[in-house]
């Protein structure tokens, strides 16, 4: 290769790490909750209007004036809006929901995959157990 070749290779190679680099940065920013599992969250002055980018991933309630619980619904990016009596934003945040991955075995046959979430005994996560039962 020419050096002029390897020039070029070693900038995609770090425009890439770029990339990727920001996209770590960005998940760094979001609020994490574990799919299926709830996350409170305190504020520090009372809530009047609570708004979830998407409903289907996570589920926001008002516990208390100033206590929201969060909880993961799906696996996903959605996010969260929180607004004052006046209509001012208290929080506008990026949620992630995912798998608590601590205590999982990923089992890969071919193109299937099947995840198990072992506490204490592995059973199969309900997640890929749907897509097993809708799958053609």
């Amino acid at each position: 290769m020419s050096s002029s070749g390897k020039r070029i290779f070693l900038a995609g190679i770090l425009a890439a790490l770029g990339i990727c680099e920001s996209a770590f940065a960005q998940q760094q920013d979001m609020l994490r909750v574990y799919m299926d599992q709830a996350r409170v969250l305190k504020l520090d002055r009372p809530v009047s209007k609570v708004i979830v980018g998407n409903a289907k991933v996570a589920d926001a309630t008002v516990a208390d004036a100033k206590t929201i619980v969060l909880t993961g619904r799906s696996f996903g990016s959605t996010n969260l809006v929180l607004l004052d009596a006046d209509g001012n934003a208290i929080l506008d945040q990026s949620i992630l929901v995912s798998i608590d991955e601590a205590n999982t075995v990923r089992v890969f046959r071919q193109t299937e995959r099947t995840v198990l979430s072992c506490t204490p005994n592995c059973e199969q996560h309900s997640d890929t157990a749907a897509a097993a039962a809708t799958a053609p």
